[in-house]
């Protein structure tokens, strides 16, 4: 049998993951990739399966050498040092692997030579297959499923070789798939357009056992929760069943398409689960760039009151904001500036178009003669679309331009205070009241841990020297919060707000100098 070593390589610095907040909140990681302990469950028993994610511990090399397959999955923006350690292991002469989405779209990227067996896609059925054939002395240099995975057959992933305490949160995936067909995604490439879901079992039960193993916060990675509204209101049921039984023991969040506003008893569901906040894809305030990207599900009424639709039912948004759209001109930047204040949306994350192979956009661009991969890897570009309405300096420039005033101190609390302040946000209202009527001590309980939890944060926060130029400000909204007198969880999502800017602030700062590379992640 075969002693395997799985590798999650380290991440660059970028805007998800937190890197600069990281330290503040006690932690070494934004989350756990879910590649690995996936991969450790579906492995057949008498193989010794070690999982080594470089995001939070260092990597012997010299360690592998005892190793009989060495694997390595990867995004792309985890494609430069995926590299620097294949270069490595066959330099070592160390049998490797690789998976995961970047080999998926972009396979010929490697070099030959570098990888003695890809895995494309999926791989519920080809990974068992593979160790089968590796012990016979058969196996093939590539697999790619034949079917997409049925989800309710998967089990359940090896979290008890994940060290939960290093990361910032836990994941669980409850469905691949999305039904929409935005130009730019390669979900749809890999996952396919019909959402396959796990069964509330298998959820709660994945739930349960990174709870148990020390996760408090667990983000619900799907490509879009909400893809089969039918299968998230039974998964939500059961997740209420859960919270009930064992006192809301943990808060969740997801992602998930803007029609989520469309459905009162879905958001209902949601926030009495835990939910408190929800990722959505907003990619822009234009009708034009939404049609022409096909975010059909987008222009379906106004933004801004779908948007104020979720928050005022307890669900933060954040949004994803895309500039770059062919039908984008310099103007956008302000357009886009001035929504997301109206929106009352705190954290946004804004990127430059980028096409990842084998997506519609990419095919698109290709045959216009517009793609040039080369500048996405040039620190002074960073995407590899040749725009339309802007020179390609335009947009990288107008695009830091808008992060600067996104993330700049006044502007970031100001949107905070509009929704958390004047909007008053229902934050975590559902499971409150059902503490405060069902388990008054618990309820006690976590509201002074709260407290203490956000007294560490803050207290973390004013002693980082990197805060320095913004701690007026901070104090100056505190004052506000503190006079609104909010409860403690207002005070904690305040915390965390702080920890997200100071991350948020300084990495655009930084490229805002030139002091470091072009981020578009």
């Amino acid at each position: 049998m075969a002693r395997i070593c799985l590798i999650n390589p380290r991440f660059p610095t970028s805007f998800w993951g937190l890197n600069h907040a990281l330290p503040l909140l006690g932690k070494k990681a934004n989350m756990p990739v879910l590649a690995l302990p996936t991969l450790a469950g579906l492995t057949p028993p008498g193989h010794e399966v070690v999982l080594i994610d470089e995001n939070v511990e260092d990597l012997d090399l010299d360690a592998l050498d005892a190793f009989d397959i060495v694997g390595l999955t990867g995004m792309s923006v985890q494609r430069d040092r995926m590299l620097e350690l294949l270069v490595e292991l066959r330099a070592r002469g160390i049998f490797v692997v690789v998976g995961g989405p970047w080999v998926s779209v972009a396979e010929l990227w490697f070099e030959p030579g570098l990888i003695d067996v890809a895995f494309i896609g999926e791989a519920e059925e080809t990974w068992p297959r593979f160790l089968e054939e590796w012990a016979e002395g058969r196996h093939a240099s590539r697999y790619e499923q034949a079917e997409k995975t049925d989800m309710t057959r998967v089990p359940t992933p090896r979290y008890d070789l994940v060290p939960f305490r290093h990361y910032a949160m836990g994941c669980v995936q409850t469905s691949r798939g999305c039904p929409f067909q935005c130009e730019f995604c390669d979900i749809i490439v890999i996952f396919g357009r019909r959402p396959r879901i796990k069964t509330a079992e298998q959820v709660v039960a994945e739930v349960d056992a990174q709870y148990r193993l020390g996760a408090r916060v667990v983000f619900l990675v799907d490509d879009n929760f909400i893809g089969n509204k039918k299968a998230a209101k039974v998964i939500l049921r059961a997740l209420i069943e859960w919270q009930h039984a064992n006192g809301y023991p943990v808060a969740l969040f997801t992602e998930a398409s803007l029609d989520l506003a469309e459905d009162e008893e879905l958001m209902r569901l949601m926030t009495e689960a835990g939910l408190v906040a929800v990722f959505i894809g907003i990619e822009s305030p234009d009708e034009a760039a939404l049609r022409e990207t096909k975010k059909y599900q987008n222009v379906r009424g106004s933004l801004e009151d779908r948007i104020r639709r979720i928050q005022e039912e307890g669900l933060e948004v954040y949004a994803g904001m895309i500039v770059g759209f062919d039908s984008d001109d310099p103007g956008v930047f302000d357009r886009q500036f001035e929504f997301l204040g109206r929106s009352r949306i705190v954290g946004a994350m804004a990127g430059m178009l980028s096409a990842i192979p084998k997506t519609p956009l990419y095919e698109r661009l290709e045959a216009e003669g517009r793609l040039d991969n080369a500048a996405a890897d040039d620190p002074n570009i960073a995407t590899n679309i040749i725009p339309l309405g802007m020179s390609r300096e335009e947009l990288r420039d107008g695009w830091v331009g808008l992060m600067e005033r996104l993330y700049d101190a006044e502007n970031y609390f100001a949107r905070y205070d509009a929704l958390f302040v004047e909007g008053r946000l229902p934050l975590g209202t559902a499971k409150m009241t059902w503490l405060r009527r069902h388990r008054p001590l618990s309820y006690l309980k976590v509201q002074v841990l709260t407290i203490l939890a956000a007294i560490v944060i803050l207290a973390r926060v004013w002693a980082d020297p990197r805060t320095r130029p913004y701690r007026p400000t901070y104090a100056r909204h505190l004052r506000r919060l503190l006079a609104a007198r909010r409860p403690p969880r207002y005070l904690f999502q305040f915390a965390w707000k702080c920890a997200l800017h100071l991350h948020l602030a300084v990495l655009t700062r930084r490229m805002a100098l030139r002091e470091t590379a072009l981020v578009n992640t």
